[in-house]
């Protein structure tokens, strides 16, 4: 089990490339340097465009540049921009009724769906702490709460 899908980590490599690279790169260069299809690198990187991550710029010396208001972004708005919501369990995340999501037939009786739950809040507490300029290299990484384990083992227990 992975907590970044395929989607949301290669649009993290190619940020993360693009950042290093700030006078811009085409998408056939960058599917290329990390031997990624060539179709899916370019459809990431016009919907960065669209949402005005990245710009891009036309013609033999065209490609895409890193939007300096990308830096600033944190790991959880990234994710949430480009994929689905982030959910832990399939009876976490978001609480919007509008929002499908998958039914449980345990949810009423389940002993550990409110410490998930916590635990669920706490990841996306440090998703939304780390800046994508930090994931760049630019600054430190904030450490993940210790305190998770002994939530799991006293609030399940009753």
């Amino acid at each position: 089990m992975t907590l970044l899908n395929r989607k949301t980590d290669y649009t993290l490599l190619i940020l993360t490339h693009l950042h290093r690279h700030p006078s811009g790169e085409n998408a056939r260069s960058i599917a290329d340097r990390y031997e990624l299809s060539r179709p899916f690198t370019a459809n990431i990187l016009k919907e960065l465009c669209r949402k005005g991550l990245v710009s891009s710029s036309r013609g033999v010396k065209g490609g895409y540049s890193l939007n300096a208001s990308t830096n600033a972004m944190n790991l959880a708005e990234l994710m949430q921009s480009v994929d689905d919501e982030f959910e832990l369990t399939v009876c976490s995340g978001s609480q919007d009724p509008t929002v499908d999501h998958e039914e449980c037939n345990l949810a009423d009786v389940c002993p550990v769906r409110s410490p998930l739950n916590e635990v669920h809040r706490r990841v996306l507490d440090v998703f939304r702490s780390v800046t994508l300029n930090e994931l760049f290299g630019a600054g430190p990484i904030p450490t993940a709460p210790r305190n998770l384990v002994p939530l799991l083992t006293t609030s399940a227990r009753g």
